[in-house]
């Protein structure tokens, strides 16, 4: 028996109970891993209240992120041994393969060996968002020296991922935020420029940071009301990436913009990285180099006990965080 987070219902926080479950030994080509942190995301929020793109067979278990020890490896496993620190790539369906446990079984082409600089709560912080940017900015969008990006939700885990991994190829990261609460702290992140939405013109703002040239790149999460200024703000040919749509408020489509420049507005999952084998082996050397060389730092923002998992989600819910909320066990 172990430990496991599940819920029997969708809705708030207080749906989530922590639960005895029989977990069976590791197949062929999977592992159990005894876990020490979680990392967790909006995803899993989502999950819970039943609004992301699964829908899961109640009761459920989930989480996309976890650290940990190897304690079994399943038959052709070869690469892992009992004892070794890992971490998980998020996977597919956290449904099928939840983190949420005291002790969790992984495809083993799922697991990383943590490097040694990273300690528990850092490894559970790494993939989730990294691996996200990494796929839109690099990956699809070609991020690259003397590149503006735009950065929406920047004092998310993505957003602040998103901001390292401009400045590691030397593109110019603009930060996107509500308020000018976490202006300085953006800043401190790493950010070149930082809009508040509070206070400024968006379009306007950005054209006077980018110029005549305008912005290449622009990684959003939000949509509704930002989006057509977002494009305005454009440069010909340039690429909008959106992987969110937190905002409540309808997403009018900017078809002048999208006409005279020659837009590409593209939909991005962490999925596309994460199932394509070559794919995820190239996201993956890019991000260890990262975390090796100290271009890549997760920053956590807060850490709750496994016990505290309701109160964990409802920290989630307030929007109050500046980078990623972690659980030890």
């Amino acid at each position: 028996m172990t430990r496991m987070v599940r819920f029997h219902q969708h809705g708030g926080p207080e749906v989530l109970r922590i639960e005895d479950v029989d977990l069976p030994r590791p197949g062929p080509g999977e592992v159990q891993i005894r876990v020490k942190a979680l990392g967790l995301n909006r995803a899993e929020a989502l999950l819970r209240a039943g609004t992301y793109i699964e829908t899961p067979t109640l009761p459920s278990g989930l989480g996309l992120e976890a650290a940990g020890v190897i304690e079994v490896v399943g038959e052709g496993v070869e690469v892992f041994a009992p004892g070794d620190s890992v971490s998980v790539i998020p996977p597919q369906s956290m449904i099928r393969w939840p983190a949420y446990g005291e002790v969790v079984t992984y495809p083993a082409n799922l697991v990383v060996k943590n490097p040694p600089s990273l300690d528990w709560r850092t490894a559970a912080a790494v993939w989730m968002q990294y691996l996200t940017a990494y796929g839109a900015l690099i990956d699809i969008a070609k991020l690259h020296s003397g590149d503006a990006v735009v950065i929406t939700a920047a004092s998310s885990s993505v957003g602040l991922a998103a901001i390292q991994i401009a400045n590691k190829v030397g593109a110019t990261a603009i930060a996107v935020t509500r308020t000018s609460a976490k202006k300085q702290a953006l800043l401190d992140a790493g950010a070149t420029h930082v809009v508040v939405l509070a206070e400024e013109h968006l379009a306007a703002r950005l054209n006077q940071i980018a110029g005549a040239q305008g912005v290449r790149v622009v990684f959003d999460a939000i949509g509704g009301p930002i989006f057509e200024p977002l494009t305005e703000a454009m440069s010909k040919g340039g690429i909008l990436i959106e992987y969110g749509g937190l905002s409540p408020e309808p997403t009018r489509f900017p078809l002048p913009a999208v006409l005279a420049k020659t837009l590409t507005l593209r939909g991005y999952l962490v999925h596309e990285i994460t199932g394509n084998p070559v794919k995820l082996e190239a996201a993956k050397a890019f991000i260890l180099e990262g975390l090796e060389d100290g271009t890549l730092r997760p920053v956590i923002d807060r850490t709750f006990a496994f016990d505290q998992i309701v109160e964990a989600h409802r920290y989630i819910e307030s929007n109050e965080q500046f980078g990623k909320i972690v659980v030890t066990i």
